[in-house]
């Protein structure tokens, strides 16, 4: 039995260990999706272009840095060596995209010439990366 005197205490629901709880998931959510973005080239300045499009993922990455060094998968490979590592790559089944991820200060001339190895590879589909402006 309650006295008259009591006052009536409205029940509670303590929420700060909700809030704990939904911070640390949310973290968990934005670290590991911070792991899934595929990067296999060089960070460079590409240049932008409004007409851009995502390609699929089976790709090969060829990268040009602003001192016009020549990568491939990120591994430094030279401009004659190019065809015959990316032959290589090929030969495992379908024809992939090779992407060119070139710096914006690269000189043209190099590019085409890395496009015209390339080229001669049979069954390749060249792109080049860009970024959105």
């Amino acid at each position: 039995m309650r006295l008259p005197s009591e006052p009536d205490i409205p029940p509670q629901i303590n929420i700060v260990p909700m809030i704990d709880v939904i911070f640390a998931i949310l973290t968990f959510f934005i670290m590991s999706t911070l792991f899934l973005t595929r990067s296999e080239g060089l960070p460079v300045n590409v240049p932008g272009a409004a007409t851009g499009e995502a390609q699929p993922q089976n790709q090969i990455v060829v990268t040009i840095n602003q001192g016009g060094e020549l990568f491939l998968d990120r591994q430094p490979v030279v401009l004659d060596d190019l065809a015959a590592q990316t032959q290589t790559l090929v030969a495992s089944g379908q024809p992939p995209l090779v992407v060119i991820n070139a710096d914006a200060a690269v000189d043209h001339g190099q590019v085409v010439a890395v496009m015209d190895r390339l080229r001669a590879i049979e069954g390749v589909r060249l792109a080049i990366a860009t970024q959105r402006p």
